[in-house]
Order: C-alpha cells, then sequence, then structure tokens
C-alpha cells in the first residue's frame, strides 16, 4: 500500500491507454444503468460530465440528446475523447481544467452535473463541490456513481476495498493498492472518503440528496463471490441544487 497526495502530473495519463479498454463504451453495468435511470431524458439540457476520462458517458448523454461539455484534469485521456469526437461528432465540447479550481468554467452554466466513479479521483472534494454548486442553475441537479465507501473489498473477485487494509474504514485520504495488478487502484490510486464526509460536503454547498441507489452487481461477478456474504459495492445519487 502506497499513500499520499496527487502528483503534478496527473494520475490518470499514465494509465490513458488501459482505461480506454478498462472502461469501454458499454452502458449496460449496474452502476451506469443506475446513474442514467436518475438521469432521466436528458433531451436539449446543457450538462457537465465532470473528470470525464475518455468521454464515455460524455458521448451517451450527446447521443440521448443533450448538450455535453466535459471537463478533466487528464490532457492524456481528453486527447482520446477528443479523437472519438473528430471520428464520430455529437457536438462535445471538452475542457482540460482542474474540476476543484475556482478559475473552471468561469461563467458557465448548466442544467446538470454528472460524475461517472470520478470523484474519488479528485483530491479537493471540497473545490470541486464549489464547482459544481457555482456552475449548476438553481433548481439544477448533480447525479454521481462511486465505488460505495462502505466496500471491504471481495477476495472472490480479487476487488480492492474502499480503505487501505489494515487501517479500516475511517482511514481517509487518497492511497494506492498494491493489488490485483490488473484493476485501476494499483495504477492510479484514489481518495478514501467516509460515507459522512461525502454527504457534509455535498451539503455545505447546498447540494441536497433526494435519490440514493445501490445497485447490486450482476453476472460473473455474483457467481465468482458465491458464498460471500452480500456486501455494498456501488453508490449512485443525484442532488438538487438548493435554490438559496
Amino acid at each position: 500500500m502506497d499513500t499520499g497526495t496527487m502528483h503534478e502530473r496527473p494520475r490518470y495519463d499514465a494509465a490513458a491507454d488501459f482505461y480506454e479498454s478498462f472502461a469501454p463504451d458499454r452502458y449496460d453495468d449496474p452502476p451506469m444503468r443506475a446513474l442514467l435511470d436518475l438521469l432521466g431524458d436528458v433531451s436539449g439540457l446543457r450538462l457537465l460530465d465532470l473528470a470525464c476520462g475518455h468521454g464515455r458517458l460524455a458521448r451517451e448523454l450527446a447521443r440521448r440528446g443533450a448538450r455535453v461539455v466535459g471537463l478533466d484534469l487528464s490532457a492524456a485521456l481528453l486527447d482520446k475523447a477528443r479523437e472519438r469526437e473528430r471520428a464520430n461528432p455529437l457536438g462535445i465540447t471538452y475542457v482540460h481544467a482542474d474540476a476543484a479550481s475556482p478559475e473552471a468554467l468561469s461563467g458557465e452554466v448548466f442544467d446538470g452535473v454528472t460524475s461517472s466513479f470520478g470523484l474519488s479521483d479528485i483530491d479537493d472534494l471540497e473545490g470541486a463541490m464549489a464547482t459544481v454548486a457555482r456552475v449548476l442553475r438553481a433548481g439544477g441537479f448533480f447525479v454521481f456513481s462511486l465505488l460505495h465507501p462502505c466496500f471491504p473489498g471481495s477476495a472472490a473477485n480479487q476487488a480492492s476495498p474502499s480503505w487501505p487494509p489494515g487501517r479500516g474504514y475511517y482511514a481517509e485520504g487518497w492511497w494506492r493498492a498494491q493489488s490485483p495488478a490488473h484493476g485501476l487502484r494499483p495504477r492510479v490510486g484514489a481518495n478514501h472518503r467516509v460515507l459522512s464526509t461525502c454527504l457534509n460536503t455535498l451539503a455545505r454547498h447546498g447540494l441536497v440528496v433526494d435519490v440514493v441507489a445501490e445497485p447490486p452487481p450482476e453476472g460473473a461477478w455474483v457467481e465468482n463471490a458465491a458464498g460471500e456474504d452480500p456486501v455494498p459495492l456501488y453508490l449512485v445519487a443525484r442532488c438538487q441544487r438548493n435554490y438559496a
């Protein structure tokens, strides 16, 4: 286990090729289905995809009729997103910026913000949620998915837990898993935050949770984990921006 803070070079730059194959343009996995269900009809809406990576979710939102801006800190992942946009134009604009910066997307206004498993990659959650609140119109929504903060890992599926092994659920901060080698966490690490930290940060910025989903895994995951007690794996939620 390696703990620390974010390096100047975005972690995902070095893992961009792997990430593109790790997260292909498929939308039938449980957390993505739950996220899209909470979004509902997005046709005609102006949406920001926060920590958009190589544009997987941004492209699906555009296909569903939204006007989409994708923002990410990784230039390498944005290069991949823009390459896809050039090959198959969907009208998506990609912005290279730090989501936690007070200058990010200055003057922009969106009907909604989305983030698919991006929040754990953002070191400054407070700053990122300030950006979400700042760019959302009053009454706008923020829908996100993440690895459930209570996920203790799975030996059967060789899946890393949300928190550093040996330190427990309450050990917040960035950490990098040592195994399994085929996953993302050994390559880029992640920020673990307890559930109360996530909810209280949202509340401080006027982002009120109105729907929560905890979709269970399916298929091979369930078959491999036969005999293990079911545990929370995904957390998907929708928040509304307060009018105040």
